[in-house]
């Protein structure tokens, strides 16, 4: 029922007129939601959290409100977006609506001077910035204060991103809660996301109305409906709408099938069954190029997708997807939020690790036009172990941020992410996001050159990451539960969300205790069957059982290990040449055999079976040209190690010279492991050359074996000493390779 004033039905019906020009159809009308959310922005100049499905039309809410703040003389709408790709659709659907959108990105630095004359000439109606760009020195500084007083409306999309209880929660969005007391009073917040329970919800309703600077003399709401949904948000400021999050068009199923030759398998024999085009989902970047390679053999128009992927190619495979050029991309979720078409299916080989997680990829399929679209989960055994890996990222313990706190406070200057590295023992992608964590604590601070102390206190909330972790892994049962119940799959996602609908203890007055789909497996609206071939077993377990995965060499040392003591630096004058390893612990095929065979509780002994036979055949396809075999020792897997080294010496018919040997056990294994130059002064301190008979590796072609690749430090270093001490070549060759 519509329940606003009638002096405001003029105000609805231009939002309306504004719709139908923007979704190009000509009895286009608002939600109830749409509306309210609407209202509460351009009305009473509020701040706004949306909660709705995908597809249900969040942009519609923000350019439509655009377009009647710039009929009452307000500033651009800024809008913060954390994908390009994100960024390309919201600009194509602004444009489609006369809206002027522009962004300034990393992407297109020459372009950013222009753009800002054009906003300071009232030429552009939105301006579409990344989450980065609030914490870049100069556009922080120099640019953000000028569209902090100028902005007519600010939009934060995909918010689920500022809270750290979010699927996919990013360092940058937190400074957001910073740009928003800086805005005047009376501009208008608009937060978006599909994927956020009640949690995340709460968390980031809360942080609009923390940051929110209320005008004593505020303008008295006039909307009754959005006075009583306002009252029911946290700390009664930020109106919060939250919708039901079923997706009409999809059909839910889950295929559970013992091998992953049977999971390649089924792929290959039902990829072409599947309506129109989609994408299937993998959890590694290596897994979309093996499942891309061998569905291509099979015959289907398919390539792989990942965050690896040149930018062009990005936009090329893109346009091929929507195009319906290819079946489908082979993708990780790079290939997620703000990516928008009619897609037919969504396949994932493999688990996300939380249902959030899992409504947002199949999130992508059946939009627009699309009213019936599959949606298939192949689940892996395999998968716990690589949410272990993603889980192994999280912030790190408290001794090492407090040694990048005191590092940067000793050296009393700014310090480049490349320049810290060396000092502290953490890769630079995490090292990265701990500081961008740090900045929006207030312990350092981004500046022109780097990051340097800001000497204001700052306490490490343990029991906040504990419960965040806690949170994490009873989410990784939830998605575990998903896969064995029976209950209708589309009721147990929406209730993993919240969904008010559903949910009693949410909205209880909305909640339906006897809802359900009609359309996945479960209800019995999707037939999935779990047939497949013979041939195509045979075919998928030969693609994965090939062994033989390249190990490039290192071509460059680390930067700024003179500042650790180690005097290296630049080009490496005598790298290895290209090795060899049977599978990356995160494959298919071998992989499962390499998990098992390093996993921290498994006994150490000889080389099993199945990996000997695939070493055999790898070796056979690879036939490198070696006269002796030096072999990295192992404190964990020495008895592994040495059997491999004799092994190989048996069939290569080649003496074992010497070992790449631990000289100093007070360096512990894992030193430095997550940190290029750490682990360079590490292993130059605890390794060393030991060599038998030094004229066996003298012009020698040396294979240089280890029982498996992490940094690939020790192997470069291992091959340096060999160089010196005259080996005309080194091949370094290990069982597995960890990522």
């Amino acid at each position: 029922m519509d329940t606003q004033a009638p002096t405001d039905a003029a105000v609805r019906d231009r939002a309306e007129a504004h719709l139908r020009a923007l979704v190009g159809s000509p009895d286009a009308t608002l939600y109830d939601d749409q509306w309210a959310a609407i209202a509460a922005l351009v009305v009473d100049r509020r701040r706004a959290l949306v909660v709705q499905r995908t597809g249900w039309g969040k942009s519609a809410v923000y350019f439509v409100a655009t377009l009647l703040l710039r009929e009452q003389g307000s500033g651009p709408t800024v809008i913060i977006s954390p994908l390009l790709a994100l960024m390309r659709n919201q600009i194509a659907a602004a444009e489609r609506a006369g809206i002027r959108a522009v962004t300034v990105n990393s992407t297109n630095m020459e372009q950013w001077d222009e753009v800002h004359r054009s906003i300071a000439a009232g030429e552009v109606d939105v301006l579409l910035v990344s989450p980065e760009r609030l914490n870049n020195p100069g556009f922080r500084d120099e640019v953000l204060p000028r569209l902090a007083a100028t902005c007519g409306l600010l939009v934060v999309d995909e918010a689920h991103c500022i809270s750290d209880w979010g699927h996919d929660f990013r360092p940058d969005y937190r400074r957001i809660r910073t740009l928003l007391r800086e805005l005047p009073d009376g501009i208008p917040v608009l937060a978006t996301t599909a994927t956020a329970n009640q949690r995340v919800t709460d968390d980031v309703a809360e942080q609009l109305s923390s940051a929110e600077r209320v005008s004593g003399d505020a303008k008295a709401n006039k909307f009754p409906e959005v006075a009583s949904r306002r009252a029911a948000g946290p700390g009664g400021e930020t109106l919060v709408l939250r919708g039901s999050l079923d997706r009409a068009s999809l059909r839910l199923g889950v295929v559970r099938l013992r091998t992953a030759e049977q999971r390649l398998a089924w792929l290959a024999d039902h990829l072409a069954e599947q309506p129109g085009s989609g994408i299937v989902y993998c959890l590694t970047v290596a897994a979309t190029q093996e499942v891309a390679g061998y569905l291509r053999s099979r015959g289907h128009r398919v390539a792989a997708y990942s965050g690896q992927t040149e930018q062009t190619e990005r936009l090329a495979l893109e346009q091929a997807l929507v195009d319906g050029e290819v079946k489908a991309l082979v993708a990780t979720s790079a290939l997620g939020m703000g990516f928008d078409a009619a897609l037919g299916f969504v396949v994932n080989l493999g688990a996300p690790d939380s249902p959030v997680a899992y409504y947002q990829q199949v999130g992508r399929a059946g939009r627009g036009t699309v009213d019936d679209a599959t949606v298939v989960l192949l689940p892996a055994t395999e998968d716990r172990d690589i949410w272990a890996y993603f889980a192994s990222l999280a912030f790190p313990r408290e001794e090492l941020v407090r040694e990048t706190l005191a590092v940067l406070t000793e050296e009393g200057r700014a310090l480049s992410t490349a320049a810290l590295e060396p000092r502290v023992d953490l890769s630079r992608s995490r090292l990265e996001t701990m500081l961008k964590v740090l900045d929006v604590d207030g312990a350092v601070r981004r500046v022109k050159g780097g990051w340097e102390a800001t000497g204001r206190p700052w306490e490490y909330d343990a029991e906040r990451y504990a419960r965040v972790a806690a949170a994490r892994k009873a989410e990784q049962q939830s998605m575990l539960d998903y896969l064995a119940t029976d209950e209708c799959r589309m009721r147990y996602l929406r209730r993993q969300l919240d969904d008010p609908a559903i949910v009693p203890s949410v909205a209880a007055a909305q909640a339906d205790p006897e809802w359900r789909c009609g359309r996945c497996d479960n209800c019995g609206g999707l037939d999935l069957s779990t047939e497949v071939s013979q041939a195509a077993v045979a075919e998928a377990a030969d693609r994965i059982a090939r062994p033989g995965v390249p190990i490039e060499p290192r071509k460059l040392w680390p930067t700024g290990l003179a500042a650790i003591g180690v005097s290296r630096s630049g080009r490496i004058k005598q790298p290895a040449e290209e090795g060899r390893a049977i599978a990356r612990l995160t494959d298919l095929g071998h992989g499962a055999a390499l998990r098992g065979l390093f996993a921290a509780d498994a006994e150490d002994g000889p080389v099993p079976d199945s990996l000997a036979r695939a070493m055999v055949a790898m070796l056979q396809d690879w036939q490198p040209k070696v006269d002796a075999i030096v072999v990295a020792e192992s404190e964990r897997k020495p008895a592994l190690t040495a059997d491999l080294a004799a092994g190989l010496s048996r069939f290569l018919r080649i003496p074992v010279a010497g070992r790449w040997a631990v000289v100093d056990l007070a360096v512990g294994p894992d030193r430095g492991a997550t940190n290029s130059a750490q682990r360079v002064a590490a292993v130059s301190r605890r390794c060393a050359l030991q060599l038998d008979d030094p004229a066996a590796v003298r012009d020698a072609r040396v294979l240089l074996v280890d029982d498996r690749l992490v940094t690939g430090w020790s192997l470069t270093l291992g091959a340096e000493a060999l160089h010196e001490a005259g080996a005309a070549a080194v091949l370094p060759l290990t069982l597995g390779v960890n990522a």
